[in-house]
This record gives C-alpha cells, structure tokens and sequence, in this order.
C-alpha cells in the first residue's frame, strides 16, 4: 500500500473554518469534495455547503465555490434549515453524483430546540449547471414508528447495489416528551434500502436496528460490502464497532474495534469508515496512543490499515498514517473506494481545538494547522 497526500489551502483566516471535507470521483475521472463552513465560537453550526471538482481522477482541484442551491434556507421565526455531515457518492446506474446527509434546524443561528425533527437530506449533482439542485427530504413511511421520530443519514458512506438501489445507513432515535426521561434517549443504527431514479430517492425498506445500551447509544454508521457480505462500522461515546451482514439490512452482533493481538483500538466518540479494495478490506480511524493528547478527542492523525474480516479486527502490522496530524482534529473525513487499484481519504482540518477553549484556533496552529483540506490516494 502506497500512500500520495495532497495538501488544498483554503486561505483560512479565523472565525470560519471548512469542515466535513468527503469526496466522489466517476469512472471518467471528474471529482467533487464537499465542505462547508462552520463558526469556530459555537458548536456545529455548519454554513452552506461548498465544493472543489477534478477533472483528472483527483490529482487536482479547483478553488472552492459555493453550491448556490445548497444555503441555508428561511422557515420563518427565526428558523433555517440545511444540510450537513454530507458525503457524496456516485451512482453507477444513473452516471450522477448524490450528496446524502443530515437535515439540520437552527434558530437564530443557534440549534434549534429540542423535539425540531431532522431528516436525512439529499441533492443531485446536475453537469448541464456544474452544480447540485435543489435539496429533497427521503421521505419515510408514516407508519415507521415512533423510535425513527429522528432518522438520518449523518456522515455516512452508502452503498449501491447491482440493482441500482442504494443502502443508505442511517441513525435514529424517538422523541420524549417527558424532560426527565431524555437522557434516557439513545440513537441505534439502521440501514434503508432506497430506490433511484436518477432524480428521487424513495424509500423501500430499512433493516433492523442495531442498539448499544450505553451513552448516546450507536450512530454514525457507514456500510460497504467486501467479498460477499456487508460490514457496518458505528460510532459509540466509548468506542468503535462493526458488524456484519449477508443482506446489507440485517446485521450480527456488534465486535468492538480491536487489533488482532486483542488490543483495543483506541478509537473512541468519533467515525471511521471504509475503503474496499478487489483483496482487502481497510479501515480508516483515529485513535489514541499517537503522541496527540492535544488533539480533540484525539482525532488526528487518521490512519489507515487492513480490517481482517475473518476475525474482525484490524491488523496492526498493516496499519499506516493516511493523513498526518498538524495540531487540528480530523475525525469528520471521507472515504472513496475509486477503482480496483486506488481509493482516497479525504480530510479538512477543523480547527477547535480541546478544553478548556475550543473556540481558540490559534492553539491548533501553533502545532502548523491552517484549515488545509488533505487528499490522500491510497494505491492498493
């Protein structure tokens, strides 16, 4: 495995920095990472998304623009809605790039209070404008049940299937109405199953769910599919787990990410995701342990090795650094599994920093962070 890091400036200046950097790249070589601007003095208070394209299979990228479909949006009072913790993918059967993510409220530019009900959101990619269109709701049937009153994709990678229907994995939660009770709330994960027409999702069906019975419960689920079975690998408050499955709707019981000499990972609060390649599996994580007690919930640097899907672990011998550490958090990245010879990791540096001030950027510069977005090509 050989490792190429590209490095794009985003002539950061404070106040603002880019976030949620993920990519898509087709067959003919045109790419497109999404990012978005998030206030440093507050806490995931994401802006309208922004985008860079390639036209050479991710080599290079142009200066980042605006998608002018994608701001946020007036709902009166106060409120305005938009997406975040998106990833795009390509969609083999219709040629088009689908931006997936979580439909987020604010209030006066603060989150909206608790019980605003969030969604997964999606937006087309449309070559006639080089831009993506207007952003649709993948609508869930009413009868689906109280524990999806919350129900998103949220950083997520999907997966398409032979058929062109797309495994979007999602969390998910019920609302109470009883305050005392909502500590008690915990997100599971689950995965849809929705058709595409080249314009609208439409839900099909959604498997069941996967539960942790601890913290804010387990979410943020990507899914991939390797040599005939699907894995699943979600975010808990105390660690990072996988699991697996024959039907990409239905999985097992859940393993805790661990090396094969039976080590815990490390990785904790934080996502990881997946890049399939033709004669293995790999996962890319975070985790302690790397000299980066000073980075946020020590998510940098990102790493990358084998997941061995025979024993569900990761090989610690194989594991190597995709993304280096410059001081910034790097946990909210992307994978692209591009062709049979390479994939991409693709990361923007987020520039809070750990307590006791999160909101002092100055303190992940001093370590040479500048909000740089970094493409590393992973070649199998």
């Amino acid at each position: 495995m050989e490792i190429k890091l590209n490095r794009i400036g985003t002539g950061f200046v404070g106040e603002y920095c880019y976030t949620h950097a993920r990519g898509a790249i087709t067959p003919g070589g045109f790419g497109i990472i999404t990012t978005q601007p998030l206030r440093l003095s507050g806490s995931d208070i994401f802006y309208g998304m922004h985008m860079l394209k390639s036209y050479d299979g991710g080599e290079s990228w142009s200066e980042i623009v605006p998608c002018k479909n994608l701001t946020r949006k007036s709902l009166g009072g106060g409120l305005e809605m938009g997406i975040c913790d998106a990833t795009p993918m390509y969609h083999k059967a219709s040629g088009k790039i689908i931006l997936i993510g979580y439909k987020n409220v604010y209030l006066n530019d603060s989150h909206a209070p608790y019980g605003t009900r969030n969604g997964t959101a999606y937006s087309v990619y449309d070559e006639e404008s080089g831009d993506f269109g207007e952003l649709y709701d993948l609508e869930l049937p009413s009868d689906i049940g109280d524990d999806y009153f919350h129900c998103a994709n949220a950083s997520g990678q999907c997966y398409e299937l032979p058929s062109g229907d797309i495994l979007i994995p999602v969390m998910h939660s019920r609302y109470e109405n009883d305050p005392a009770l909502r500590s008690a709330v915990r997100f599971s994960s689950s995965v849809i199953r929705a058709s595409f027409d080249g314009e609208r999702l439409t839900f099909r069906e959604i498997g069941s769910p996967v539960k942790y019975d601890r913290g804010r419960g387990i979410y943020e689920p990507s899914i991939t599919h390797y040599q005939g079975k699907y894995y699943l690998c979600m975010r808990t408050d105390d660690s990072g787990y996988v699991a697996s499955s024959d039907d990409g709707l239905n999985f097992g019981e859940i393993r805790e990410l661990r090396f094969d000499d039976g080590e815990i990972l490390g990785n904790y609060n934080t996502q990881q995701h997946w890049i399939a390649a033709p004669d293995a599996l790999y996962i890319v994580y975070t985790r302690r342990g790397a000299n980066n007690d000073h980075v946020f919930r020590h998510r940098a640097p990102l790493f990358i090795a084998k997941y061995d899907t025979e024993r569900m672990c990761v090989v610690r011998e194989s594991e190597k650094i995709a993304v280096v550490e410059r001081g910034a958090r790097l946990g909210n990245f992307g994978c692209v599994s591009a062709t049979e010879h390479h994939g991409f990791v693709i990361a923007s540096e987020w520039m809070q920093t750990t307590d006791p001030d999160p909101f002092n950027y100055k303190r992940c510069m001093e370590y040479g962070s500048d909000n740089s977005i970094f493409v590393s090509k992973i070649v199998f």
